[in-house]
């Protein structure tokens, strides 16, 4: 059984089963994935977020701005928790800081909003989600700074090296991996998830961006998180099934608030490792 822990559900392309959302998580449970997080990129799209985790069980949300949308108003701390709570999010973000794109949303605005997240990510107990590029020290000192060590988030689709990775669980962070693993120049990824403990690891699509192979230049979409898995397995030498537990373990650890919709052969795993559900 395997866990999409980062996908954009309302982003899907016309090409990716005619954009319904149904019948690509109906796809997506044919290949044992049982679990999705739907990101928000912006509050205004959690009504509709919500709304498609109403319909189904197995879907859960965050609330979060991105750190390159161009907002019109910049949410106070208390209207990012108030937004979460309305809509039932397990976690904040996706946030964080993209200093590839910098001139979209300038530094101290990136910087600012992210500093916002963390600590409405602290008052309410809930994990973040951590999109950086290109900003290793200045989000690692951010980390540091305003995040709380005992409820710890993921720094999704993982491209630096091992010594942020390192330090970020360090912090209390996991680590998300996704289809850019199986990519032909992606060797370094690959020995970072030989290196990493497994029990820090999470995997996700970010669909319907960055296909893996061999869907690459297609939308992607949540039943190729397998893909994923299965090339941690290969650079680990261990089993897809093994790599499946236990990274659908991690995400339930880490996203508590959704561990009560876990099948029950899941919350039997958590259970032996000390999370009551």
């Amino acid at each position: 059984m395997f866990v999409d822990s980062h996908c954009h559900l309302d982003r899907l392309s016309e090409h990716t089963h005619g954009g319904d959302v149904a019948a690509t998580l109906d796809a997506a449970r044919q290949a044992n994935v049982s679990q999705f997080l739907a990101i928000s990129t912006t509050l205004e799209e959690l009504p509709g977020l919500a709304a498609i985790a109403r319909e189904h069980h197995d879907v859960a949300i965050s609330a979060g701005l991105h750190p390159l949308y161009q907002a019109a108003h910049e949410p106070s701390v208390d209207e990012i928790v108030d937004a979460a709570e309305q809509y039932g999010a397990v976690a904040i973000g996706e946030t964080g800081l993209d200093y590839h794109y910098q001139e979209s949303v300038p530094l101290s605005v990136q910087h600012e909003r992210f500093k916002r997240h963390l600590m409405a990510a602290s008052e309410l107990e809930l994990p973040v989600i951590i999109h950086t590029r290109e900003a290793k020290e200045d989000t690692l000192a951010l980390l540091r700074e305003y995040s709380n060590p005992q409820v710890g988030g993921v720094i999704h689709c993982f491209t630096e090296g091992l010594e942020m990775a390192r330090e970020a669980v360090r912090l209390g962070f996991y680590i998300s991996l996704s289809g850019i693993i199986t990519f032909r120049n992606a060797a370094s990824l690959r020995t970072l998830a030989r290196q990493l403990p497994l029990d820090r690891l999470l995997i996700e699509t970010d669909s319907p961006y960055l296909a893996p192979v061999p869907h690459r230049g297609k939308p992607n979409e949540p039943a190729w998180v397998v893909e994923v898995a299965e090339c941690i397995a290969r650079e680990r030498g261990i089993s897809v099934d093994e790599v499946a537990m236990q990274t659908t373990v991690n995400f339930y650890h880490l996203f508590r608030a959704a561990a009560p919709d876990a099948p029950a052969h899941v919350k039997e795993a958590l259970a032996q490792s000390g999370l009551v559900v």
